[in-house]
């Protein structure tokens, strides 16, 4: 099997460039899997967190394009200098693997790796062979190819995607992805279908999460009709309100964009009204943030600690 940076077609851009010899793909990287940093993180999901933490690996790079990109600084390069972060061989993401390990971390959480995913799967293997056990979740925006999926299948435990919005007027403006709907369906129950070939119980395993855009409810109902009717049985929803009116998009990384984005946080109103949606799609069960204001939370990637002590322990730094 050719190797699949040589024409790369990992995610739905469909680069075709070969990373290998070191030209760039949208998402910024070449072949080297880069890592920015690795955290225990307090701040997911409760299920995830457990007593030790989420042991959080941010990948560098990004197949999408979100206009408001809390992890800017790791996801999109300013001009034609990368994102944050530090090329890796498989053994020393093992070596990051173990450090988590030996730190109390639940899981070895895999933040946005969908344009990384052979230098992601080695750098598993490395760590199984290591002697690392813990059970590795797929962190992604949901904008995941189906190869990429497959070949992930067997070295995922559990998937944590995004689905952002069904609405591909909202997906080109804000995520710089026009075909974000049929492809995040598509990944989500092909994640799915890997999860139920491994697991009786799949749905435990499988948390799909949606953030609330203040001023596009819409596009927050249309996703939880299709998770209702699609996905309920088989995945729990994460409901998350954290949007925080940032403007993430670096300089050159799409030119001709400057989208509008919402310049507000997620109201009382529009709380009360989608868990009324909730309701009236019986949807009973899952995940829903309290309402989250204010700035104080987000990361900063230049700092060993992106994050406020509160919610993360640094274990390495690719600054």
């Amino acid at each position: 099997m050719a190797n699949p940076y040589l024409s790369c077609k990992l995610c739905p851009r469909n680069c075709g460039i070969n990373r290998l010899n070191g030209e760039i793909g949208y998402c910024g990287e070449t072949a080297h899997l880069r890592i920015a940093t690795a955290v225990i993180h307090k701040g997911e999901e409760p299920v995830l967190v457990g007593t030790g933490g989420s042991g959080t690996i941010f990948i560098s790079g990004c197949n999408l394009g979100c206009v408001f990109c809390q992890n800017y600084q790791i996801s999109q390069g300013a001009g034609k200098e990368q994102a944050l972060g530090k090329a890796v061989t498989p053994e020393e993401f093992a070596g990051i693997c173990a450090a988590l390990r030996d730190a109390g971390a639940e899981n070895i959480n895999i933040v946005t790796g969908s344009h990384a995913v052979p230098g992601i799967i080695e750098g598993i293997c490395a760590a199984r062979k290591a002697g690392v056990q813990l059970p590795v979740l797929w962190n992604s925006s949901g904008y995941d190819g189906i190869e990429a999926l497959e070949l992930l299948g067997e070295h995922v435990d559990i998937y944590l995607p995004d689905m952002k919005t069904l609405d591909s007027k909202v997906s080109a403006e804000f995520f710089n992805a026009p075909d974000y709907p049929q492809t995040a369906k598509a990944a989500i129950l092909k994640m799915i279908d890997n999860m139920e070939k491994k697991h009786e119980n799949a749905r435990e395993r499988i948390i799909v999460r949606h953030l609330i855009l203040p001023g596009f409810l819409e596009s927050t109902r249309s996703v939880l009709k299709w998770f209702a009717d699609n996905a309920m049985e088989h995945a729990t929803l994460s409901l998350m309100t954290q949007y925080t009116p940032v403007l993430g998009l670096s300089p050159g990384h799409s030119p001709g964009r400057s989208p509008k984005i919402p310049k507000r946080y997620v109201s009382e109103s529009d709380y009360e009204t989608v868990m009324k949606w909730l309701e009236e799609f019986g949807i009973e069960e899952g995940f829903c943030q309290e309402l989250v204001t204010g700035s104080d939370w987000l990361p900063d990637f230049k700092r060993s600690n992106p994050f406020p002590s509160k919610l993360s322990v640094p274990v390495w730094t690719g600054n």
